[in-house]
């Protein structure tokens, strides 16, 4: 049976905030998040409110830690007659697969506090259920695929050192096993993806390391083994 919402659509809603100390923008937050257009249904207005309610909680959160640090950089440049600081934070989404009665994305966010940090949030939504899947639903049954994908982020690591554009921590099959999050994935038109926060695995300077498991591996392919005309992926 075909999913009843093959696809859902959706166009950015944006917002944006701005703190001030002494009338003085120091914190300036914007947030750019899914909003399903209509008509969307009760899954796609369910959908649209667990985004909104994700930005009303990164806002909050601005306003809880990032303000008072901004507030303490501000005085303490005052203090030295030093250029005014002014924080920047945001978040925003990238839609990564929709289709056969999927919808796949990530949200970011990015904060620059005189040094930039980067955090993703992943979801894939079964369109037809309404709620989001976990990675365990992605594989048939009996399939050992986290030791798979373990196994993949190993390889690809050593091949990005030997090609010299990684340079990861010294303790790689360690951190990558300990910070292993299977939470952390999505779909893309080529494979699934999984992803390690950022300095967990890899310096700053690689941002969040993510690595792709191809539909068709021939080890572990990726199956939704609840849809009888997509069982394998796209």
């Amino acid at each position: 049976m075909k999913p009843s919402m093959p696809q859902l659509h959706t166009e950015p809603f944006v917002t944006e905030r701005e703190w001030t100390e002494d009338g003085i923008p120091i914190l300036t937050a914007s947030v750019s998040l899914p909003q399903p257009t209509s008509p969307c249904g009760r899954i796609g207005r369910r959908i649209g409110r667990f985004y909104r309610l994700q930005g009303q909680a990164y806002l909050r959160y601005c306003r809880r830690w990032l303000f008072p640090l901004a507030q303490a950089e501000y005085r303490a440049a005052l203090s030295v007659s030093a250029p005014l600081p002014h924080f920047r934070a945001e978040l925003s989404y990238r839609v990564t697969y929709n289709n056969h009665g999927f919808w796949s994305l990530y949200t970011q966010s990015r904060e620059d506090t005189g040094q930039t940090l980067l955090c993703r949030h992943a979801d894939t939504w079964d369109l037809d259920a309404g709620y989001p899947v976990a990675p365990g639903d992605c594989f048939s049954s009996r399939t050992p695929w986290k030791r798979h994908l373990l196994r993949l982020a190993e390889q690809e690591m050593e091949r990005r050192e030997c090609a010299g554009v990684s340079a990861p921590f010294e303790e790689r099959r360690r951190a990558l096993r300990r910070r292993f999050n299977p939470r952390n994935f999505y779909l893309t038109e080529d494979g699934l993806a999984f992803f390690y926060p950022m300095y967990a695995v890899a310096p700053a300077a690689e941002g969040i390391p993510t690595f792709l498991l191809p539909y068709r591996d021939s080890d572990c392919p990726v199956r939704f083994p609840n849809r009888t005309d997509c069982e394998d992926l796209p």
